[in-house]
């Protein structure tokens, strides 16, 4: 953006300690839209002295808010600091679906499909969908996207012999709703492991990250209520841009 913004400097109360009523000032100005991303905020001396606190007050607010993701400062004559793009969540122990979560953050998704074929299924695949030696798969990777830029990496294999005629459909939508409507196939269940990894060159590219940049990878297995294991994935997601939501129920005692 072409300048500065800020919305009307909060009046602190000293319910709670300075740098945190900045930091929920802050949040609430963004969730209220008088804030939105990519909006530069104004130089640290002169929002502090706006505000009424000093300067390293108002840092440790900002270091915390960066530290969060909600805000990113860039060095150099054209830095500063910026309302970051906001992270979504996706929800890793539910079956709404990427395309259902971005719509929840009323963020625009997309998909493109980069590979669709049927291969032997690679050992690790195999082993995963209780498949015998040269039994094939199913690929399908697809690019995800929120607002027109990437931010996961999804590739998946599906026994061919379970779902014959599978990459005759129309594979930008919901693949889970495709194996139940069309196969009867609903995933139930799955397991799920998370790893920190490298972006490679492939990746770099589909995800439009440096080589080397930390992403996200979800290695998962699906399976049918009647314990058909349907789908292996690895997924990779953009660590600035998604952020993974776990649900847990504690048992009492």
């Amino acid at each position: 953006m072409s300048g500065a913004r800020v919305p009307r400097a909060p009046a602190l109360t000293g319910a709670a300690p300075a740098h945190v009523e900045i930091e929920r000032w802050l949040v609430a100005a963004i969730g209220r839209r008088e804030l939105g991303a990519g909006d530069r905020l104004p130089p640290e001396a002169e929002l502090a002295a706006r505000i009424g606190v000093s300067r390293m007050t108002l840092r440790q607010a900002l270091g915390r808010l960066e530290a969060r993701g909600v805000i990113t400062r860039r060095p150099g004559r054209q830095g500063g600091t910026f309302v970051a793009e906001p992270r979504i969540d996706v929800e890793l122990t539910g079956w709404a679906g990427f395309t259902a979560e971005l719509r929840r953050a009323h963020v625009r998704a997309g998909a493109r499909v980069v590979v669709a074929r049927t291969v032997p299924a690679p050992p690790d695949v195999a082993a995963a969908l209780s498949l015998a030696r040269g039994e094939t798969v199913h690929e399908v990777a697809r690019v995800r996207s929120a607002q027109r830029r990437p931010v996961a990496l999804e590739r998946s294999w599906f026994p061919a012999g379970v779902l014959p005629g599978l990459l005759d459909h129309r594979l930008t939508g919901s693949l889970y709703a495709l194996l139940h409507k069309e196969f009867g196939h609903a995933p139930a269940t799955a397991e799920e492991f998370v790893d920190p990894v490298a972006a490679d060159a492939e990746a770099a590219v589909l995800l439009d990250v440096a080589e080397g940049r930390p992403l996200l990878r979800v290695e998962r297995t699906a399976f049918t209520a009647a314990g058909l294991a349907v789908e292996h994935a690895h997924d990779l997601f953009r660590t600035d841009r998604v952020r993974l939501h776990v649900r847990s129920e504690v048992a009492p005692g």
